[in-house]
């Protein structure tokens, strides 16, 4: 839609589940709201979701003139990205996997009718 000011932030090195459980928290809600209740979570994907809905509300401010107290999180997903494999030697000649996984998140803001 015209009226959709997007934010994708890639590579997050935190994993999807994570972030999931960050996110569920300000769907649906007024932008202003959301940065404020990003701030006082104490997790540790709350600071790059913070960083991200902020871009998306300076990029609503500045590149489409609307005014940030217009603004809600119409939709915010995270989804899986590429998982690093990395390996840590064991007892008796074995190996253990290590898996570092990452995610994407896409935010998407409106204006308030």
């Amino acid at each position: 839609m015209a009226n959709d000011i997007r934010a994708k932030l890639s590579y997050c090195p935190v994993s999807a589940q994570k972030v999931r459980l960050v996110i569920d928290l300000v769907r649906g809600r007024p932008a202003v709201e959301a940065l404020d209740t990003l701030k006082f979570v104490n997790k540790g994907a709350a600071a790059p979701v913070r960083k991200l809905l902020a871009s998306a509300v300076a990029n609503a401010e500045e590149n489409f003139g609307i005014d940030r107290n217009n603004l809600f999180v119409y939709q915010i997903v995270a989804d899986e990205a590429p998982t690093r494999k990395w390996r840590r030697f064991g007892a008796r000649g074995r190996f253990k996997p290590i898996l570092k996984r990452a995610s994407h998140v896409t935010v998407v803001l409106r204006e308030r009718e």
